[in-house]
């Protein structure tokens, strides 16, 4: 029969919710240890790849975790417990590592299986509530999860034990990614389609305005040349350059303001006298997002390009990085 609550009620209750969870998983830390190890130390050493099981809920955070796991540097994928004795147990090879989720220990399913699993020779990693479990007694590893109560009312449903071996599983994945040296490139290759791998795989090269939509001048031209030359090229600044090509320094909209100050005669004043030396630079090889952090961190809107000898070969503005997904 349904209850109604006032909202109060509701209120309190969603923060029992967290708080238990909250406490699920604060328990796990004292419980990394050896066997925590042990399971990094296999999983490292395993030349295949790392399976993971699980029924109901649990098969629903074996599936993030092998999600976890994939995109951070271990091969991973779900197996179903229910399918693999009915021939997706064949996916499983004897390279593999096996990671069975089951708060109980004694889900049917994955039972079924360990003979299996245990003539393939797998090493076999359970996470569960139970260490005195069937499916415990028959791992290489056990990763304790278990918690003191669930959030729901009743006890019951699945709600702290899915968060706290979710928890565990994400602290496996991140010990795993540390221990393999794991890099945001890496990162980035996993993720190819998304935003976070457009700012991450994207190269300045790739974004970068080059010939004669650069704006540059040299040395000795005029001031009123190279007002002339930010305005046709509307970067908001223009390269000064030298015959060889080299980069001799920037001139900006602030060394205008502080040329203007200074009453120069912007027909007479060569830019020598009034560009800013030693600017800020960035190599077309350089991601896109060392660019974004560079604008951020010295608050300019642009930058030159320039290869390993000094020359110079291109230029962006925020807006170049904008309209390429970079920030």
């Amino acid at each position: 029969m349904s209850k109604k609550h006032p909202a109060a009620d509701v209120r309190n209750l969603a923060r029992r919710v967290i708080e238990i969870e909250a406490r699920a998983v604060a328990g796990l830390g004292a419980r990394i240890g050896e066997s925590f190890e042990k399971a990094c130390s296999l999983i490292l050493a395993c030349t295949g790849r790392v399976v993971v099981t699980g029924m109901g809920k649990s098969g629903h955070i074996g599936g993030k975790i092998a999600a976890t796991l994939a995109s951070t540097g271990t091969p991973a994928f779900f197996v179903h417990p229910g399918e693999a004795s009915h021939g997706d147990l064949g996916m499983v090879t004897r390279t593999d590592l096996v990671i069975a989720v089951s708060n109980s220990g004694e889900t049917a399913e994955i039972i079924t299986i360990l003979p299996l699993l245990k003539r393939l020779g797998v090493h076999l990693v359970t996470m569960t509530g139970n260490p005195r479990s069937t499916l415990a007694e028959a791992a290489s590893v056990v990763l304790d999860v278990g918690v003191t109560e669930e959030a729901c009312p009743l006890n019951l449903a699945p709600t702290a034990s899915t968060t706290a071996t979710l928890a565990m599983g994400d602290a496996l994945a991140v010990a795993l990614l540390e221990s393999r040296g794991f890099t945001r490139e890496d990162f980035a290759l996993a993720h190819p389609g998304g935003m976070l791998g457009r700012r991450l795989l994207l190269r300045v090269s790739d974004v970068m305005n080059t010939g004669e939509a650069v704006p540059r001048v040299g040395p000795d031209a005029l001031l009123a040349d190279g007002l002339m030359e930010m305005t046709r090229k509307s970067l908001g600044m223009t390269a000064v350059a030298g015959p060889d090509g080299r980069l001799l320094g920037v001139f900006t909209d602030g060394d205008l303001r502080r040329a203007l100050d200074r009453a120069v005669d912007i027909h007479s004043t060569p830019m020598r006298e009034v560009m800013t030396i030693g600017c800020k630079t960035i190599t077309p090889a350089a991601l896109a997002a060392e660019a974004v952090h560079l604008m951020e961190q010295f608050k300019i809107t642009a930058l030159l390009v320039v290869d390993e000898n000094g020359i110079l070969v291109g230029a962006l503005n925020v807006h170049n990085l904008f309209r390429a997904g970079a920030m």
